[in-house]
Order: C-alpha cells, then sequence, then structure tokens
C-alpha cells in the first residue's frame, strides 16, 4: 500500500482566454493527483487528507474512488473546498492563484496508525505551507520515517502561499533527514537556492530533478547521475504532470521491491533510466489531455 497524504482541492480551468473567461472546475491537488495516477497504474493507494463535506469534497472522494485508492483514511470537515484558480500560458505551462482562507483540508490532524500494510508515504504542495495541518503532515513524515517506511517527498514550490521564503527553506532542509526520495522540478531547486548532492548529504537516498520537455535526472549517493529525456507530444498543458512523475517513480519502485532506502541504492544505471523513462512517457501522456488526467496501466508500456 502507498499511502499519499496532502491536500484535495478544485482547479478552475480557464475555457478561452482573457481575465474573465469561463471557469471548468476541475479535481486537483498535488497529492491528489499524485493518488489518482497511482490508483489508474495499479498501485494499492490509500489517500490521507481532509475534505470538505460540500460538493466539492464529494466529488473529489468520487474521482478517488474511480481510480481505485482507498478513502477510509480521509477526515472530513464543514468548512469549504480549497480552490485554485489556474492560468494557462501560450506554452501550455499552468500558474495558479489559491483561495485557502477557512478551508476544510487546512485542519488536518495527524492520524495515530498508517494504513494497514503501507510501504510507503508521498508528501507535497500546498498541505506542508499552510497551517495548521502543514504542522500535522510534518508530525506524520518523522514518524512514518522512524517506523521505517519509505518517505517520498516533492515540494511542488507554490511561491504565493509562502509568506517567509527563509523560514520555509529551513524547513525543508529539516524533513530531509526524514525522506527517502525527494523530487522536485529545476524551477523548485532555484527556488531553494540547493543542489541535489546538498540535499543527498542530508538524507534522501535519490534526489529526482525534472526539466519539463527536457527530460528528468537522478542524482544518487554513490555519486552517480543517470538521465532520461523527455518525450515529445502536443502540449495541452502541463496540469498534473509532476504529480503524474511523484505516481509513476512510486509505481515502478514497487515494481521492483525497492520502496526502501537500502534498495533504492542497488538500483544500476539500467534500473534507473528505465524508471526515469516510464516516468517521462506517463508524465508526456498527462500533458497531451486537459486538466490533470493521468495515464491507466493500459496506455503505458510497464515499467
Amino acid at each position: 500500500m502507498i499511502v499519499v497524504a496532502g491536500e484535495a482541492l478544485i482547479d478552475l480551468v480557464p475555457q478561452g482566454t482573457g481575465a474573465l473567461a469561463p471557469l471548468k472546475p476541475a479535481l486537483g491537488g498535488g497529492p491528489y493527483n499524485t493518488a489518482v495516477a497511482l490508483g489508474r497504474l495499479g498501485s494499492p493507494t490509500a489517500f490521507c487528507s481532509r475534505t470538505s463535506c460540500d460538493a466539492f469534497g464529494e466529488a473529489l472522494l468520487d474521482g478517488l474512488r474511480r481510480a481505485g485508492v482507498d478513502v477510509s483514511a480521509v477526515q472530513r470537515g464543514s468548512e469549504p473546498t480549497t480552490l485554485a484558480v489556474a492560468t494557462i500560458d501560450e506554452n501550455g505551462s499552468a500558474a495558479y492563484s489559491f483561495y485557502v482562507e477557512g478551508t476544510a483540508d487546512r485542519l488536518f490532524t495527524a492520524p495515530a496508525r498508517l494504513p494497514r500494510d503501507t510501504r510507503a508515504v508521498s508528501f507535497g504542495t500546498c498541505s506542508l505551507v499552510l497551517e495548521p495541518g502543514a504542522g500535522a503532515y510534518e508530525e506524520l513524515i518523522r514518524s512514518a520515517s522512524a517506523q521505517g517506511v519509505f518517505t517520498a517527498l516533492d515540494p511542488n514550490i507554490r511561491a504565493g502561499l509562502i509568506a517567509d521564503p527563509d523560514a520555509y527553506r529551513a524547513r525543508f532542509k529539516s524533513w530531509l533527514p526524514s525522506v527517502s526520495l525527494l523530487k522536485l522540478s529545476v524551477e523548485d531547486a532555484q527556488w531553494l537556492g540547493g543542489t541535489p548532492r546538498e540535499w543527498l548529504a542530508s538524507g534522501p537516498a535519490a534526489v529526482v530533478v525534472t526539466r519539463g520537455s527536457d527530460g528528468l535526472t537522478v542524482f544518487t549517493r554513490d555519486g552517480a547521475e543517470h538521465s532520461a529525456p523527455g518525450v515529445r507530444v502536443d502540449v495541452v498543458d502541463t496540469i498534473g504532470a509532476g504529480d503524474t512523475v511523484n505516481a509513476a517513480l512510486l509505481h515502478g519502485l514497487a515494481a521492483r521491491d525497492a520502496l526502501s532506502p537500502t534498495a533504492l541504492a542497488t538500483l544500476d544505471a539500467e534500473g534507473w533510466k528505465g524508471l526515469l523513462g516510464f516516468a517521462a512517457r506517463a508524465a508526456a501522456i498527462t500533458c497531451s489531455r486537459a486538466g490533470a488526467e493521468p495515464p491507466y496501466a493500459s496506455e503505458l508500456v510497464a515499467p
């Protein structure tokens, strides 16, 4: 079982150009997209979050169930669902404005225990920024690591939500001793101001850096560096592409029985290139479709 912990929200995606283009609601949130992608790939997956009891919250849970994701660990609340208004540029890249005050996911509390047979827990995005929930997710990442559970982190920086960048950067560094696999975009890396080698020295067994259409690279503790090229497609938008990479990496590691820092260290160049190539193909399919619509296992060659 792979557990994904973090926010579920509604993306409001413009249908056309201009500031007053109609907005179409879509199910979203980095961790939510990762959970759906894992479910579609066929990995046993559970979602750990707090969602609203409003209509958007019900739709989010229905989307998880359709993907085969276990929602028994999802907390519920009467507060509204978080909204993210997307802006899509001419290259299909998405930027977001968030409406987060008083929303349900901010009141997440750390569970007493993880679901049975949990092999890995994935964290990231807004849930690690917005208090008081951020403190609860931080508690969960530390406790999972202390129990020997594989942990994956994608900070997925949303700078507009971070009131004190220096404090966040320091907090990010404090998580690294509890992280098995760190995945982030080259833009995230630049914003955080560190390097893969510096982060590896603090704890992770591997750091994966994505570079959009240029592919992705993994850096490992033994000094190795392996890359896979991007897959060229006609990009509709990039919503959910990085989340699909998260899911593909975790799914592929599970298939290789490599969801532990020790097993991760045994992956050779061929194994890493195969895994990264699988993640690149999965992300390309997501980019070829509107919104966060990750692929199903039937659309991909096995990792």
